[in-house]
């Protein structure tokens, strides 16, 4: 894989090419990855691979109008040819008013700042291995625990670099360890299926590979003989691993380009309660180590922790260039870019704020409730926030787990969910996007 400075020397020479095509303004962004995983299944190994690639992105501006081109060929005659190619389609291309770089004078300016993204070093795929087996052996320890759908330990690393024509020249790189296992338990009412995972910057950061098997074989046979129980109007709490949706619902409704084509439904609420008083979503691209951590945005600007939501009040869309235009407003620095294509925009660290209440006290709140440990299916309108997914997980009564549970339905809608959601005081900060256990006071509940 490259180094940091052969790759800003490759998107500068792609952008200074593209200028002397013709192009009125351009930028460049270089993605180049590579990693390594061990996959096994019952202690046999399964599976050993490793891939590298890199790609170049060039964006060519003629005015207004825009074109956007890729390729893996990086030699001189490779960009000579790319910008070329791009030129010839610019020509081409239909206006866009809202086309164009990032304003100027928001530009990030000096380099960006180190988050210790980066571990020098390659595990040896002998020691995945280690991992990988020791996970699953500690998963197929757990009673009734009878199968396994396989185990891996993986490792990688990637690198970003981005060049504009009017002045950004920026590139960082980070690294990954992950571990996961899926298992099967079997008892007398069937078998049950569940997982476990966890991803880390730094291989010291990761958690134990025993520890991961361990709650993963404890998940599915905890999932053993579910029953069915009366559905109707209850609430729901959503486990931490599953409560993560809910955000990644919001951040599609925050995105400006939704916004900017009326496609959301919060596409209106800009600086009103969306949530309830006392709760904060925050976004952090800054975090040391994060998973989602980066000193700069896609198009080059600074970036900053905010509260998206602050005390249940929407602050801030997620806006590239183009769509915040469209919408009248700045980019906020949100905007995502890979080799190809116009930047995206999203969210980086995503959380929300722990509440007071500890799971236990929001079990107990109601004298019934569905808790949540797995959803299926993709049943949400982004348009008009409808909610209707399948769900697995727990019947509770009166705080005490009665039986678990599978093949239900629940329903509801989003901006409704998001007006009354209670999130609980268990937040643990270890993914991209974290949150803890999230209580909805109502929703339909259907039982298959």
């Amino acid at each position: 894989m490259r180094n940091l400075e052969t790759a800003r020397t490759a998107t500068r020479r792609a952008v200074e090419l593209a200028m002397k095509a013709g192009a009125t303004a351009a930028d460049a962004a270089l993605v180049s990855s590579s990693s390594s995983s061990v996959e096994v299944r019952m202690g046999a190994l399964e599976d050993v691979q490793r891939s590298e690639g890199e790609k170049l992105g060039l964006r060519l501006f003629l005015g207004q109008k825009v074109a956007s081109v890729s390729s893996s060929d990086l030699s001189e005659d490779g960009l000579a040819g790319l910008a070329t190619r791009a030129h010839a389609m610019a020509k081409a291309a239909s206006e866009d008013e809202y086309a164009g770089l990032a304003p100027e004078d928001l530009l990030m300016r000096g380099e960006a700042p180190d988050l210790d993204l980066y571990e020098e070093g390659e595990p040896d795929p002998e020691a995945l291995k280690e991992r990988a087996l020791e996970c699953e052996a500690a998963a197929l320890a757990v009673d009734k625990v009878a199968n396994s759908s396989g185990a891996s330990a993986s490792a990688s690393s990637s690198l970003f670099a981005l060049a504009t024509s009017h002045g950004v020249d920026a590139a960082f790189r980070s690294s990954g360890h992950g571990c996961s296992v899926a298992v099967i338990a079997e008892g007398e009412g069937g078998q049950e299926r569940d997982y476990d995972y966890h991803s880390a910057r730094y291989l010291a950061d990761l958690e134990d590979a025993r520890a991961i098997g361990t709650r993963a074989g404890e998940r599915a046979a905890a999932r053993l003989a579910p029953q069915k129980f009366e559905g109707g109007r209850m609430a729901v709490l959503f486990d931490p691993r599953v409560a993560t949706t809910l955000l990644s619902h919001l951040a599609g409704a925050l995105s400006g380009s939704s916004v900017a084509r009326r496609s959301s439904f919060l596409q209106d609420r800009m600086g009103e309660q969306v949530f309830a008083k006392g709760v904060t979503i925050t976004d952090d691209p800054l975090r040391t180590r994060g998973l989602r951590s980066h000193g700069f945005d896609g198009e080059g600007l600074p970036v900053r922790q905010m509260n998206i939501i602050e005390d249940g009040v929407l602050k801030s869309w997620f806006a590239a260039s183009a769509p915040a235009r469209q919408l009248g407003i700045a980019p906020t620095g949100h905007a995502i870019r890979g080799p190809g294509g116009a930047p995206g925009a999203g969210p980086s660290n995503f959380w929300i704020e722990a509440g007071t209440r500890s799971r236990e006290e929001l079990l107990a709140a109601h004298p019934r409730c569905f808790l949540v440990t797995e959803l299926i299916g993709q049943g949400v309108n982004g348009v008009t926030g409808d909610y209707s997914r399948g769900a697995a997980g727990f019947y509770v009564e009166y705080g005490e787990i009665v039986a678990p549970a599978s093949g239900a339905t629940i329903a509801s809608n989003l901006k409704d969910m998001f007006a009354t959601l209670e999130p609980g005081s268990d937040l643990v900060l270890k993914k991209g996007v974290d949150a803890p256990t999230l209580l909805v006071p109502e929703m339909t509940v259907a039982v298959g």
